[in-house]
């Protein structure tokens, strides 16, 4: 005779639902005159959901298919608080009983006393108990889903352990808590990476509200999440009021909402974009949190011709040697794409191609806001809007009909959802150019060249500066023996929106 027990959820982690389940087995074991000779236990493991493997589950069907356990202990039986523990999907309880009737003269009983599996009434009960236990837990989750959506729309904060950046009771902020990741928020549109912003905090001792160590993961997820500047969403949509506006929450927001909006366009088009073969642009680089410990690591590219007359145009990689006493720049080796035609003193062009962002930066070519001007389609996107209110109100007061409002409605829909993130691009890209242009071009090339320990720029930051300057720079062969650097022999690739 084995004993199983589960339990969906052990909020407190200490297995004390399945110890007294195992315990009430075992009594009822001892009144059939039965021995428990092995418990298998599923602890914190729901019977409901798909997908969830529970292991013990699945070990005690093998033993009961096999008529024994691992070491050769012979099984006869299994007793269980209640049917619902067992199984609350009918497929699961048919696998159990089928393994179970594999070998005959077995017993099985719950709390409330023996069964006859090999019953086809016994089973049947059994499996319609699964079926209804099933539509139970269905209810459940529409209803809890329902519950979500109304508080949601309500604005009124989820359950779950205390957000990073509030007090306790998740409305009020935190003050040393919500100052760190406001200015996180900042630093990320100004162009810092997410690995130094939370290798800073992990030095600093910063931890998350459960006490752990922050991750570049961890912390993407705070910042785009839309709790942080107010708003709410649910299954990755944001929530909206009937007139299309994201709902606001009863919470104090940390950022605006045109910082959030600005951080998640980022994170879509966060990186520069390839550069081809042929030296056309071509699809976005693919995001990238962590620093590279060299200022143009994948940015510099092979200018060499090959013998079949098309450029080599394989990133450089960097090669150091300890006696050096600087990087090199080298094209990789045929073997890994390249040519190995390319070798550049990796200081000098560092060097060089700072100077040339800084000076674009000095000219103000890319860091005034208001460069962006105005979004020149918000006449058309509140005409859209209005034609769909229009046509919501009509239908509702039975002036279109169903076939009608259900055929205009999903083109008025797309049209209002692209113009809507055409909007919030525009929006995002006003947002992080004020960003950067809130720190003067005088400054950036004072921070260029300080430690970050004095208050320089990380890495990040300046790759920041220098892709948004430019897609690349292609790197022409010197010439054998030719050590002389040669700024002439680099081509920085400009970006000319």
């Amino acid at each position: 005779m084995v004993s199983y027990a589960r339990i969906s959820a052990d909020l407190k982690r200490d297995a004390h639902g399945v110890k007294d389940q195992h315990k009430v087995n075992r009594e009822t074991a001892a009144r059939l005159g039965w021995t428990v000779v092995h418990e298998f236990t599923d602890n914190d493991r729901s019977a409901a959901k798909v997908g969830v493997v529970r292991d013990d589950f699945e070990e005690m069907l093998k033993a009961l298919r096999l008529g024994r356990l691992l070491d050769g202990t012979r099984v006869d039986g299994v007793v269980i608080l209640a049917e619902d523990r067992l199984a609350r999907r009918p497929g699961d309880y048919e696998r159990f009983v089928e393994a179970f009737t594999h070998q005959d003269n077995r017993v099985f009983a719950d709390q409330r006393g023996p069964k006859d599996l090999y019953s086809e009434d016994v089973e049947g009960m059994g499996l319609f108990g699964a079926v209804i236990s099933k539509m139970e837990v269905r209810k459940m989750q529409r209803r809890m889903r329902r519950s979500h959506r109304a508080r949601a729309e309500a604005g009124k904060p989820v359950g779950g352990p205390r957000p990073f950046g509030w007090q306790d009771d998740r409305l009020t902020l935190d003050p040393r808590e919500s100052a760190l990741l406001a200015q996180a928020a900042k630093d990320f549109l100004r162009g810092r990476s997410l690995h130094s912003i939370v290798t800073e905090w992990q030095a600093t001792g910063v931890k998350t509200a459960r006490g752990n160590d922050w991750s570049s993961r961890s912390l993407k997820v705070a910042l785009t999440s839309p709790r942080i500047c107010g708003w709410r969403e649910i299954s990755g949509e944001l929530v909206r009021s009937p007139d299309g506006a994201p709902v606001v929450g009863q919470w104090e927001p940390i950022i605006s909402p045109e910082q959030w909006l600005a951080i998640r366009e980022k994170f879509e088009m966060r990186k520069g974009h390839f550069v081809g073969r042929d030296m056309k642009i071509g699809r976005a680089h693919p995001a990238d949190y962590r620093d590279p410990a060299y200022l143009l690591s994948g940015i510099l590219r092979c200018g060499r011709v090959k013998a079949d007359g098309t450029p080599c145009n394989t990133p450089l990689r960097v090669n150091v040697k300890s006696d050096a006493g600087h990087h090199t720049y080298v094209c990789r080796s045929s073997a890994e794409g390249g040519c190995s035609g390319v070798s550049r003193r990796g200081d000098l062009v560092d060097e060089f191609v700072s100077e040339a962002v800084l000076a674009k930066l000095e000219e103000a070519s890319f860091t005034a806001a208001s460069d962006v001007g105005e979004w020149q389609k918000e006449a058309e996107y509140r005409e859209v809007q209005e034609q769909l209110d229009a046509l919501t109100r009509n239908w509702k007061a039975k002036k279109v009909t169903n076939n009608k409002f259900f055929e205009l409605l999903p083109e008025l829909e797309q049209e209002l959802e692209r113009l809507r993130a055409e909007k919030n691009k525009h929006e995002a890209n006003k947002v992080k150019r004020a960003a950067r242009a809130s720190t003067g071009a005088a400054d950036v090339r004072r921070r260029w060249y300080l430690p970050e320990a004095e208050g320089g720029f990380p890495i990040s930051v300046k790759r920041a500066y220098i892709r948004t300057a430019l897609y690349t720079v292609i790197v022409y062969p010197a010439g054998k023996g030719n050590k002389r650097f040669d700024p002439d022999l680099l081509d920085p690739v400009w970006r000319t929106e």
